[in-house]
């Protein structure tokens, strides 16, 4: 078995984990958990959304400065 193996099973069972626990904050109903993590996506993407928007026109007043190195 290769090293890289050993990771990649790792995040798997941690992958399974979490959809284990997904499921069974919902009760056990597929169909809710699903609801559930439609939602919390939608959420999430409105949170980059408008984490965006905020860096972006702190950027243009020049809040921000560019990194130099």
């Amino acid at each position: 078995m290769s090293s890289s193996a050993k990771p990649q099973t790792e995040d798997n069972d941690g992958l399974e984990a979490a959809v284990d626990q997904a499921i069974a904050a919902c009760g056990g109903d597929l169909r809710a958990t699903v609801r559930a993590l439609i939602v919390a996506n939608e959420y999430l993407e409105n949170e980059v959304s408008e984490l965006m928007k905020a860096v972006s026109h702190a950027y243009t007043r020049g809040r921000f400065q560019t990194y130099t190195g």
